[in-house]
């Protein structure tokens, strides 16, 4: 199932998917909307009756290199509300489902921008970056990762953060790595075995630090 916003562009995702003999289907998934989560929550239940793998893919960044002075409070609670809230909701309405997966993964889309050791380390690549709102929500969803893998060690879930780098996507304006590139370490942490990690944070190099 590919969750996506925009219904006409979620069908031609799954389309693309086809071709390559997957069996993909989209549906309509807004994660500011709560009642898109409980349709499409059901609408897997109904098709499934369970969730193996659970991808939170949406995010948004809109500091657009202001200050953190600068930064509206609008803007930061917008980007809160599709990084983090809407991580959120989405995981805990699916959460009932992937607990009845016998090897359940959660993988949240992160980023080293959102590592504090990083962006606070002078010799870092990161530490001249500014971008409050992006930042701080990746930095949330880490948070995210590490509590519900905690909550979730008695069962067959492992919940992880990937980064998987700077990806030539709607976010960067296609410029970066190739998407397949990208999604190496996701696919990675979608398909670990049972002695796999839970409660990490990764990039295709190996761990990232909080």
């Amino acid at each position: 199932m590919i969750g996506a916003r925009d219904e006409k562009k979620g069908q031609e995702a799954a389309a693309l998917l086809k071709k390559e003999n997957i069996n993909a289907e989209a549906i309509v998934l807004d994660v500011t909307n709560e009642d898109t989560i409980k349709a499409a929550a059901q609408q897997i239940d109904k098709a499934f009756g369970s969730l193996n793998v659970l991808i939170n893919n949406a995010g948004i960044n809109v500091d657009n290199g202001k200050s953190p002075s600068q930064l509206a409070l609008d803007e930061l609670q917008k980007t809160f509300e599709t990084n983090v809230f809407g991580t959120f909701a989405v995981t805990k309405a699916l959460l009932p489902l992937i607990k009845k997966s016998s090897s359940g993964r959660i993988v949240n889309l992160s980023s080293s921008l959102g590592s504090l050791t990083l962006n606070s380390d002078p010799e870092s690549g990161f530490f001249n970056y500014i971008a409050l709102a992006y930042m701080s929500s990746k930095a949330a969803v880490n948070a995210l990762t590490i509590l519900f893998a905690k909550e979730l060690k008695d069962f067959p879930i492992k919940v992880n953060s990937a980064d998987p780098g700077y990806t030539a996507t709607d976010l960067t304006g296609y410029v970066g790595h190739p998407v397949a590139e990208g999604a190496s370490i996701v696919v990675h942490l979608a398909t670990l075995t049972e002695d796999g990690p839970t409660g990490g944070f990764f990039d295709k190099n190996g761990i990232v630090p909080w």
